[in-house]
């Protein structure tokens, strides 16, 4: 092919491809015409903000339209009326039976009023909008089911059953959405009086990758009017379960979407409120000005100044510091002139002091004298413990031992005579104060009269043992 024709070809297909203008910037989630899984209805079991007609069931995960019992029939409507002239739905159902062929389908409705209950897949005949119907029963045996057709009714038409619509479509795909795997998804969408359904076909990783199945451009369709979805049985019974309804307003720019247009009664309001408003803020400015009046530049200070400040205030900083460091060296000066008075005290009192050590040293040998006497005596005493122990345990002549033990103790009295006669020739210190000194002489009477009650006791204890082996 010339490339020539190539462009020709291209040019041709140019007014059919979609422009960045046709595509609308905004979109806003529509909760009051949209329901989703897995909270379809309220606690109570009332699904909020749509009315359901026939035998449609609602639950939490799903509504379901019609059971699979032949020639049933249900509906479900919004109750608001959708003033936006621009919108997409997004819809996901389920459509299972036993069987080849299908039963009689399901419809989605945008219509001036809604249609409730009636014979084309269960709503009214002569609706006043448009019906995207997904139909699965072929009435006209040509083979073309299951079909998706678009249908346009100003409302003076009655729906072709014998055809199955198709003498009145103005678009439509075939496409085989019962029975599937997963949920079949949709999306409608009408913007610029231009109808576009598209079909998610899921063989795409993305979730969002819908393919085109129908076009319709230069349809007219009421500006407000109201959602809804009927389905329908005949011969043949299926389910039609619908998992979600998503409603989304479109638009352009902000200013042309729905939420940005006023009423003229709410917008003369208000600019009423702006202007008291503004009436307000001014007369508020002027009575602060007059209460605080504008000062001269000269008043404020320069960055010189601020700098100046800033140095000033360090310069005091500093200053505060040498006099904490003054107060401290004073003190220290303080202390070394009573440091030296203190000295010169005890360099007078030195020979005092001397003889004052000299006693100090004697009585603390004297002392320690004291101390190994009473562990002598410790000893002694545990000595003579231990052999008034042996005494229990000896048999009635056990005069050998006994002398042996009195020479022990013998030895042990010699030996504190001595140590005490050593210390004995230590001199008692002489001192001012009122204190007392041990003599050797009074330790060893002290000591005599210790042994002699020690030895009344030995020979106490030997006679209670003769008495007890008598017994």
């Amino acid at each position: 092919m010339s490339p020539f024709y190539c462009s020709i070809l291209l040019l041709s297909l140019l007014p059919h491809l979609p422009t960045a203008q046709d595509q609308p910037a905004h979109s806003r989630f529509e909760y009051k015409y949209s329901f989703k899984r897995p909270h379809v209805t309220l606690p109570d079991g009332t699904l909020p903000f749509w009315d359901k007609y026939g035998d449609a069931i609602a639950s939490p995960d799903e509504v379901r339209l019609v059971p699979s019992l032949k020639l049933h029939s249900g509906s479900m409507w919004t109750i608001h009326n959708a003033s936006f002239p621009h919108w997409e739905v997004e819809v996901s159902f389920r459509i299972a039976g036993h069987g080849r062929q299908g039963a009689e389908g399901l419809a989605l409705w945008y219509t001036k009023e809604p249609g409730r209950l009636g014979p084309v897949y269960g709503s009214a005949d002569f609706w006043d909008g448009v019906g995207i119907i997904f139909d699965t029963y072929d009435k006209d045996h040509k083979d073309n089911n299951p079909a998706i057709l678009i249908v346009g009714n100003n409302g003076e038409l009655s729906y072709d059953h014998a055809s199955d619509g198709s003498s009145q479509a103005l678009g439509s795909c075939m496409y085989d959405f019962r029975n599937t795997i997963r949920p079949f998804r949709a999306k409608i969408r009408y913007y610029r009086r231009t109808l576009r359904v598209s079909v998610f076909k899921g063989l795409s990783p993305s979730n969002d990758v819908f393919e085109l199945c129908a076009e319709v451009q230069n349809m007219v369709i009421p500006s407000s009017g109201y959602f809804g979805i009927s389905a329908a049985t005949g011969i043949i019974a299926d389910d039609h379960d619908v998992l979600s309804f998503l409603t989304y307003s479109l638009s352009r720019t902000w200013q042309e979407s729905p939420v940005s247009q006023i009423p003229d009664s709410e917008k003369e309001k208000f600019e009423k409120e702006f202007e008291e408003f503004q009436k307000e803020l001014d007369k508020n400015i002027q009575d602060f000005q007059k209460e605080h009046p504008k000062q001269d530049d000269d008043a404020f200070e320069s960055e010189g100044q601020r700098e100046l400040d800033m140095i000033l205030g360090g310069q005091n900083r500093v200053l505060e510091e040498l006099k904490v460091l003054k107060g401290r060296l004073s003190m220290t000066v303080e202390e070394q002139k009573r440091f030296r008075v203190n000295l010169s005290g005890s360099a007078a009192n030195e020979t005092t002091t001397v003889k004052k050590e000299q006693v100090e040293d004697k009585l603390k040998d004297a002392v320690n004298g004291i101390r190994e006497l009473l562990v002598k005596v410790q000893e002694l005493k545990g000595n003579i413990v231990k052999v008034a122990e042996k005494a229990k345990d000896l048999h009635p002549s056990p005069s050998s031992n006994f002398t042996e033990d009195f020479s022990m103790i013998k030895k042990n009295l010699q030996s504190l005579v001595k140590t005490s006669g050593s210390t004995h020739n230590l001199p008692c210190p002489t001192s001012t104060d009122h204190s007392s000194c041990l003599t050797s002489g009074i330790f060893i009477t002290f000591l005599l009269l210790q042994i002699i009650c020690s030895v009344f006791y030995l020979l106490f204890s030997k006679k209670d043992c003769g008495t007890k082996k008598v017994y």
